[in-house]
């Protein structure tokens, strides 16, 4: 009680900058520092809309690509032409992709039957399942199973794809994103169509 009686008396500037070493200490100390991140980020995937291109769209080229998943089969990229395509780069130790992974798992269980959902991460599947089955996810996740196609060459995660049917991307989204907005079903209904 002491303590407290001694803050109230400490001048503001002071008080400020108690609390800014506080806040510097705890996102320091690794236990507390990825927690704070995915809820900031998740904070800004609220806040930060997502950005539709419209009139100039880029158009996938390159189908030439396969994944692979948990049970070694192979997935080719070459299936998704003519349909609409989700490709999320991702990574388990990523705090802005943890961030979103809960709107992608609620967009994924609406739409799963309607479009390709390309979950895709250089993580070993020994660290991905456990990441799964602990946050109770039930999308595919693929890794490369050759080098990517330089469109899909990137170097920053999480980068997000939309596609439409004719390959033409839609959506090309860096870092953590609210995937379940009215604005990002209204886009995916729109490319139903």
């Amino acid at each position: 009680m002491p303590f407290l009686i001694d803050m109230m008396n400490l001048p503001k500037p002071k008080i400020k900058n108690i609390v800014f070493l506080l806040v510097i200490a705890i996102l320091i100390i690794p236990q507390t520092r990825k927690p704070i991140q995915v809820l900031l980020h998740k904070a800004i995937s609220f806040i930060k809309p997502v950005s539709v291109n419209g009139e100039k769209l880029t158009k996938i080229s390159d189908y030439n690509w396969k994944l692979i998943d948990k049970d070694k089969a192979i997935f080719n990229f070459e299936n998704t032409k003519g349909k609409v395509v989700l490709i999320n780069f991702w990574a388990t130790w990523c705090p802005p992709c943890i961030a979103e992974m809960p709107s992608m798992q609620t967009l994924y269980n609406d739409y799963n039957d309607k479009i390709v959902f390309l979950f895709v991460t250089n993580d070993w599947f020994s660290e991905v399942d456990p990441f799964l089955e602990k946050n109770n996810y039930t999308f595919k996740v693929y890794r490369p199973a050759e080098a990517y196609p330089d469109f899909f060459n990137i170097s920053t995660i999480p980068r997000t794809f939309l596609i439409d049917k004719e390959g033409n991307v839609v959506i090309d989204e860096s870092g953590a994103a609210n995937w379940n907005s009215s604005k990002i079903r209204t886009t995916i209904d729109g490319l139903l169509k």
